[in-house]
């Protein structure tokens, strides 16, 4: 086997073919034989052979390597893609044409790109997540003020503007309640900055207590709003707010002790003007007190100390206490015409603080609730008592009538006559209602007896007794009216016959009046037990008996008041036929 080559004529330069030469020159001088020859051209061969394989195999591994290089790039470019969610204006290869080499170099510049475009979308993640945990973190309560967060975990898988977008919605969703939160626990430390310092209480120590960062000298952003914090706040509010309407009522209390005592004593204004910064608040609702101090505690106390100051003077005071409360006593008694033994009752107080058997304090209110009973007690008998006052104004006005009716100038003209014609017409009124007014009184009186099971005392007499009496008097008048009335035509009609025998005289005087009903004014008595004004007659009109003696006799006329007004018979009895009929009494 002969391998034959030529010296390259351009380069000078040993080829395969001139090394053969060189080699068979030198197996002729030494003699080798053919077979020594061919064998040896065999392994040249062989090794030859080897060679172009290995040249061969590096060649291939090199185009595996480019292959898997490429594919590589086209799916770490579909990947890139992917995560970035939207189309790019990277210009990505569309065809695989050309070499492996070229379709690297194709791919290369848009992989670059979309990396750049990979790294900056994942800080943007990385900085929206980190904001999120660290406001997560202070919601929760898991993160200091001033602390870190670590770093976040990004999906390297998911890099698209809609995920970001949802995160950077949920972002601003947290900076919202972040910014509520904060605006929440500015308004409680304002609140309890507000009832700290109308309580008299330290802030900084109360609020503090809640959570440290919630210090005035710190800034509003770096103030603790996790729910913690938050609930803390709200009880803490709520613990001043009850502690503020316990201390407004117990000053109240004791400005009202104040008020009742200083009235008891009758302190001057001066020394009451000392205490005007508890007594202003007296009556005020617990939003109203916003004075810083209003409610402190040492306040508090100073009026506690007033108060006790001021007990145990009444102490020493306590008889004269007693009886200006015996005397507030009598003059409601006395409003409603209750009349009590005054006189026992003083002398029963007087003797109760001198033997010392009974507790100050128990003896006063006592009394405080007698009075509490009395003002019940008037005040159910009110109604009854205006009715009374009303039947006692009409009795009287009748008793006036009367006398006006029997004055015989009471038609004559003079000044002011009119005045009593209007009260003349006036009082027909007003006497026409007397008996259904009665008759009222003794139902509601009859009614209130049965309901209490007592007697209904006015001024000591029983008021269904006045108005019996009364009844009885009334009709006792009336009879009498009707009786002077037949007597009246009587002698009138005798004075016609006698005129007719003998001729015109001078007529008799005027017979005196029918009976008349005095109110129960008539007489005045005393006050608390006195019956003023029980139902009697004039000393002039005591009985019925005497006025039926004298009823014949001549009695000297009435002398009228000066201001009677003098008018028509005829517009009197038309007058009194207009007037409303009077009721028939009981």
């Amino acid at each position: 086997m002969a391998i034959t080559g030529t010296q390259n004529p351009v380069s000078g330069e040993s080829t395969c073919g001139s090394l053969l030469q060189q080699l068979q020159l030198i197996w002729d001088e030494v003699g080798e034989s053919e077979e020594e020859r061919d064998k040896m051209l065999l392994q040249l061969d062989q090794e030859c052979l080897d060679v172009y394989k290995r040249k061969v195999d590096h060649a291939s591994r090199s185009r595996d390597v480019l292959l898997q290089s490429l594919d590589d790039a086209k799916a770490e470019l579909a990947r890139l893609l992917s995560a970035l969610g939207e189309k790019t204006n990277v210009n990505t290869p569309e065809k695989s044409s050309g070499t492996i080499k070229e379709q690297l170099a194709a791919i290369a510049p848009a992989l670059e790109q979309l990396g750049k475009q990979k790294e900056e979308r994942m800080k943007e993640f990385a900085d929206v997540q980190s904001q999120i945990q660290k406001i997560c973190g202070e919601i929760a309560g898991n993160l200091k003020i001033g602390e870190l967060v670590g770093t976040p975990t990004v999906d390297e898988d998911d890099l698209s503007l809609k995920k970001l977008n949802e995160y950077q919605t949920q972002l601003q969703e947290l900076q919202k309640e972040k910014s509520d939160r904060l605006h929440k626990v500015l308004d409680f430390v304002s609140t309890v900055h507000d009832l700290c310092a109308v309580l008299g209480m330290d802030l900084y120590s109360t609020i503090t207590e809640v959570h440290p960062s919630l210090d005035d000298f710190l800034g509003a952003q770096s103030k603790s709003i996790s729910n913690d914090t938050l609930s803390k706040l709200a009880r803490t509010v709520v613990a001043l707010e009850e502690d503020k309407k316990m201390r407004l009522q117990k000053l109240q209390q004791l400005a009202t002790q104040l008020s009742d005592l200083w009235n008891l004593m009758d302190t001057p204004m001066e020394e009451r003007s000392l205490f005007d910064h508890v007594t202003c608040n007296i009556s005020a609702e617990v939003d109203e007190v916003t004075v810083p101090g209003a409610l402190a505690l040492d306040l508090i106390e100073q009026a506690e100390v007033e108060v006790e100051r001021l007990d145990q003077l009444k102490f020493s005071k306590m008889k004269e206490i007693a009886l200006k409360k015996q005397s507030e006593l009598e003059d409601i008694y006395a409003r409603a015409h209750r009349a009590i033994d005054s006189v026992a009752a003083r002398e029963r107080i007087i003797a109760l603080i001198d033997s010392g058997n009974v507790e100050p304090s128990e003896l006063i209110a006592d009394m405080d609730n007698h009075i509490l009973e009395a003002k019940e007690e008037a005040l159910s008998r009110k109604e009854i008592l205006d009715k009374v006052e009303r039947w006692m104004s009409a009795c009287e006005e009748e008793s006036w009538l009367e006398d006006y009716n029997r004055d015989e100038n009471r038609y004559s003209s003079g000044r002011g006559a009119h005045l009593n014609l209007k009260r003349a017409e006036k009082a027909r009124i007003l006497v026409n209602k007397i008996p259904a007014l009665v008759d009222t009184l003794v139902a509601k009186t009859r009614t209130w007896e049965e309901d209490r099971g007592l007697s209904f005392m006015y001024d000591g007499v029983p008021l269904l007794a006045m108005l019996d009496e009364y009844v009885v008097l009334r009709h006792e008048r009336e009879e009498e009216k009707r009786r002077m009335r037949d007597q009246k035509r009587f002698h009138e009609q005798l004075n016609t016959e006698q005129e007719s025998l003998f001729g015109s005289r001078p007529s008799p005087n005027r017979p005196p009046g029918p009976k008349k009903v005095v109110g129960p004014r008539a007489n005045a008595g005393a006050s608390n037990g006195a019956a003023s004004r029980r139902l009697s007659l004039n000393t002039n009109q005591s009985g019925s008996n005497g006025s039926r003696s004298t009823s014949k006799s001549k009695s000297p006329r009435p002398v009228a008041p000066a201001n009677f007004v003098a008018i028509a018979k005829e517009d009197a009895v038309s007058f009194v036929s207009s007037s409303e009929p009077v009721p028939a009494s009981p």
